[in-house]
């Protein structure tokens, strides 16, 4: 048995009750967020442009023997013996 039996208020159905209604506080909020969100992702981006610019066209091995380090093809290991 519910407990509220006096009904203070409209009774709505259940549709009725679930929508909700546009109003012109949320679509500002929606909109300044999205422009403040966008000017952080902006910020963000500048303050790091400076270090994306400083790309090194040559990265490659500064030595001899570094390079021919890296240019050795892995040896290969022996197979396991099988015991038999």
């Amino acid at each position: 048995m519910p407990a509220d039996l006096e009904h203070h208020g409209p009774v709505l159905n259940a549709t009725r009750a679930r929508q909700g209604r546009y109003g012109r506080h949320i679509f500002w909020v929606l909109i300044i967020s999205t422009v403040l969100a966008a000017a952080a992702l902006f910020g963000a981006w500048g303050m790091r442009s400076g270090d994306l610019a400083n790309v090194e066209h040559n990265n490659g091995a500064s030595s001899t023997q570094e390079a021919q380090h890296y240019s050795a093809e892995p040896t290969k290991a022996a197979p396991p013996a099988t015991a038999g």
